[in-house]
């Protein structure tokens, strides 16, 4: 199958790809890149004609299941890492009794405390997105966020997915408020007093062998006795 352009022909399997970090860069489809091209062709079908049903009948729950299952299949293969140690251990203590913290790969951080990734300072998400290969090599940095920050304090960045839901409820993927409300109403013993953020989008060698064992003695030191993790 080929796209006709001004400039030329465009074969289906480029026109898929381009979703993913390509002239059409969209995060929320960069899944296609995942799916040979026989099965994205078929999910455009389905996407377009559960589309134009909905169109009809006021109802988009069908386009948001479809756009679910879609990334289901596409991310559905063997795992780039695989990890043969088993760090965790069964949680004893009452959750009611327990200090937990917050640890996300969303890329938050507090105003006015811009990481500054490469030393720019303001970096867009746009240009996150451009660089994204880079921040594949390079050691991610972590963000401390106070608990008592207000919502409207925190910013995002990350180039690795769309960051427009979480602009519009940051809680979805950095649920701050979700657990101090949990403080508040006795289901855990205590918030910690800082949440942690990082750009997942990093090199995983140096996450695992570098940083990773850093941020558990940190938490270690803060007393910390359980942690949200929240991946994106």
């Amino acid at each position: 199958m080929e796209i006709h352009e001004d400039n030329g022909k465009e074969r289906f399997k480029e026109f898929k790809n381009s979703f993913s970090y390509g002239k059409r860069n969209d995060l929320n489809f960069k899944f296609l890149s995942h799916m040979n091209d026989r099965n994205a062709a078929d999910f455009l079908q389905g996407l377009l004609a559960k589309t134009g049903a909905s169109l009809n009948d006021g109802s988009f729950t069908r386009v948001i299941e479809h756009l679910v299952e879609g990334q289901i299949e596409a991310y559905a293969g063997p795992a780039q890492f695989t990890y043969t140690e088993r760090p965790f251990v069964q949680f004893r203590k009452d959750l009611s009794r327990a200090k937990i913290g917050l640890f996300t790969s969303t890329g938050h951080f507090v105003a006015g405390e811009d990481p500054k990734p490469f030393g720019i300072p303001d970096m867009t998400q746009d240009e996150a997105i451009r660089r994204i290969n880079e921040f594949l090599k390079v050691k991610p940095v972590l963000s401390k966020i106070p608990m008592h920050t207000p919502i409207e304090n925190l910013r995002i960045r990350h180039g690795g997915y769309d960051i427009s839901g979480a602009q519009v409820d940051h809680n979805i993927v950095f649920p701050l408020e979700t657990l101090k409300a949990m403080e508040q109403q006795g289901v855990i013993g205590e918030a910690a007093s800082e949440a942690y953020s990082f750009t997942g989008a990093c090199s995983q060698i140096q996450l695992q062998k570098q940083a990773g064992p850093e941020w558990a003695d940190h938490l270690k030191k803060k007393e910390i006795e359980a942690v949200l993790l929240v991946p994106v």
